[in-house]
């Protein structure tokens, strides 16, 4: 029993240095893990060290826990047990609201700092998982596009997906956005989120609440909610909110997801933005082509160079982009060209809408908005305007915010199923489609064998 009290000294001593609690909550956050972890009493033992993050204590305590047979050890359990232990060691949401507001009235920039710290130093961003994911850059036509492998969602346990299939039906909270979540548990089949932490937010007079996403897919990524469980919706009050965000934290972009299905992102049900302090591709690209509004003279516009159809306006007046960004949205949500095979609806179920994205840039506000639509045809049953069939075996998900800013995130299966290719192509090997494991590439394999003659373990 020395190892858990030594692991209980170094979370206490880890949560300290990180100030997660003070000095007069130690035997509060003492008694506090004693509890959870199904221990009598707190032995302290004395801890000289600085780490990064808590999961080589918490990684002791999951083991010691599992050991002991308080959870199974599964991923989703060790994953809902150690947020339980971080919430012993937590402040309280008011005392987060407060602190933040303290840092903002010095700078917003200071007040997401400290957050952000505070969102890793508590494990809900687990760091530890997202530095795995493999990331790079590529050199493209349109700038340098970020990718990256993402492999900080752990595979799911069977034991844990049998859990999740007899789980009690519960619609509590709604969804994974809901500001409901702060503090919740979890369960089988929703993640727990005990040390979770809302930044409420005024955007044009309605409450909003601002989180950093768990996933942490760029820098600061963070989700800005709806305090109501309402649908997406690309309107005026979209670019209202937007631009309210930007004059409370002009350091950040906030975009917005698409509100129809396919072109939009995987959860419509709530409405939300993202954002962050990242620039992406899409920031630096140049503007091909220039427009004027003849009744927005202090606008200037422009047609992006980006393989996505986007027209990006620049003011120093944000009620001007607001009024002529509702006008384009407007526009195009009945626009067709059936030469390009651009309708608006069929059947009374709209096509259009906008993908829009909005930052600062010096003392001017910037919206790029992105022109989508999401028929359906035979040839192409998942998107007409959509990767098709000939990339799937790459990725098939939806074109959502973040790739249209410029980064890929594809799925964690192919760090394997390359290293499987590369070995292929290293070896000679004609054809891969007799590989079950890797056989949906062989249309492509063969296109990069014809291309490559010469491969070598220096060009692969």
């Amino acid at each position: 029993m020395s190892d858990i009290q030594r692991s209980i000294s170094r979370l206490l001593h880890f949560a300290r240095q990180k100030g997660l609690i003070a000095p007069d909550d130690e035997v509060y956050a003492a008694n506090r893990l004693i509890d959870v972890l199904g221990v009598e009493e707190y032995v302290p033992h004395a801890v000289d060290e600085t780490l990064e993050t808590a999961t080589p204590v918490l990684e002791e305590m999951l083991d010691d826990a599992a050991a002991r047979g308080l959870i199974e050890n599964t991923v989703n359990e060790r994953d809902l047990f150690d947020t339980r232990i971080m919430d012993c060691v937590m402040p309280r949401p008011s005392e987060v609201v407060r602190e933040f507001r303290a840092h903002y009235a010095a700078s917003p920039q200071e007040a997401t700092d400290w957050y952000y710290r505070l969102s890793i130093a508590s494990n809900y961003i687990r760091k530890t998982r997202i530095d795995r994911n493999i990331a790079w850059k590529t050199a493209t036509e349109y700038g340098d596009l970020d990718v990256t492998i993402n492999l900080s969602k752990p595979e799911k346990d069977p034991r844990d997906i049998a859990k999740a299939k007899l789980a009690k039906a519960s619609s509590y909270p709604k969804c994974l956005l809901c500001r409901e979540n702060e503090g919740y548990a979890g369960r089988a089949n929703h993640p727990a989120r005990e040390t979770h932490r809302l930044i409420p937010l005024d955007l044009c007079g309605a409450p909003w609440f601002l989180q950093y996403s768990p996933y942490t897919y760029y820098n600061e990524h963070c989700i800005i909610l709806n305090g109501d469980h309402v649908p997406m919706q690309i309107s005026r009050h979209t670019f209202e909110n937007l631009a309210c965000f930007l004059r409370l934290f002009p350091h950040y972009f906030a975009g917005s997801n698409a509100d129809l299905p396919i072109v939009g992102g995987s959860i419509l049900s709530h409405d939300h933005y993202q954002g962050g302090r990242y620039t992406f591709a899409m920031e630096r690209a140049a503007t091909e082509q220039e427009y004027a509004f003849k009744n927005y003279p202090t606008v200037r516009a422009g047609r992006v160079k980006w393989p996505m159809s986007t027209l990006r306006l620049t003011s120093p007046d944000a009620d001007a982009l607001i009024d002529l960004a509702e006008k384009i949205l407007a526009a195009w949500r009945v626009y067709s060209d059936a030469s390009v095979e651009i309708l608006a609806e069929t059947d009374g179920t709209p096509h259009n809408t906008i993908t829009p994205i909005a930052r600062r840039r010096g003392e001017d506000f910037e919206f790029d908005l992105v022109f989508r639509n999401n028929r359906t045809t035979a040839e192409h049953p998942l998107g007409l305007f959509h990767p098709h069939a000939e990339v799937h075996h790459i990725k098939k998900e939806n074109i959502g915010l973040i790739e249209v800013l410029g980064l890929a995130i594809l799925p964690a299966r192919l760090r394997d199923e390359m290293d499987a290719v590369r070995t292929a192509l290293l070896a000679g090997t004609a054809d891969i489609a007799d590989r079950a494991d890797i056989a949906k590439h062989a249309d492509w394999y063969r296109k990069v064998r014809a291309a490559h003659p010469s491969v070598t373990a220096e060009n692969v």
